[in-house]
């Protein structure tokens, strides 16, 4: 088997047995404190933000302009609006400025 093959099935196992370890660990508790639920709920935000950041300050016009749209309409709108008016504009503007 090919290096690469090793790697993925390496993350695969890796990623399944954290999803799984936290599971098992919170499972152990009748009640979770607000706290850590509090700190569980910013996950996803937290994620969002190390996949986007990058790419938003290693990117040209069409990414931060995207940006810009993508935050203006999560201020009006859902995260399904957010993400697709995001990726729109920034397909439109890579198409059209090369």
């Amino acid at each position: 088997m090919s290096t690469t093959l090793w790697i993925i099935v390496g993350g695969a196992l890796m990623t399944y047995l954290t999803r799984v370890g936290g599971h098992l660990v919170l499972s152990r508790f009748e009640r979770i404190h607000p706290r850590v639920q509090a700190g569980l709920n910013a996950v996803p935000a937290a994620v969002l933000t190390t996949l986007v950041a990058p790419a938003a300050m290693a990117g040209g016009p069409a990414e931060l302009a995207s940006l810009a749209v993508a935050t203006i309409v999560s201020l009006r709108s859902g995260l399904l609006a957010m993400f697709l008016s995001g990726a729109a504009v920034l397909v439109v503007l890579r198409q059209f400025m090369g």
